[in-house]
């Protein structure tokens, strides 16, 4: 299991990408589990991604984005960042 990074946890703009990943998964009515299942990810980390938790790397946010059908910028755009 991916331990919260100290250093970037909590950060506001990390927070809200991990909201709206979280109210994209729901529109769709996928839990946490099936939307890690699709992007290749742990749940566990798909959790913490959505807590803001974790500086989400790159090549996981297209795996996340492509799996709920959004382009990454579609996510920014949705975070207001």
């Amino acid at each position: 299991m991916a331990k919260p990074s100290p250093s970037h946890a909590r950060n506001p703009r990390i927070i809200e990408l991990g909201v709206q990943i979280r109210k994209a998964r729901l529109e769709l009515g996928w839990s946490q589990e099936k939307l890690a299942a699709e992007a290749g990810l742990d749940r566990s980390y798909m959790g913490g991604i959505e807590r803001g938790e974790h500086n989400l790397a790159l090549i996981n946010l297209f795996k996340i984005s492509d799996a709920l059908g959004l382009s990454a910028s579609q996510l920014f755009a949705e975070a207001k960042l």
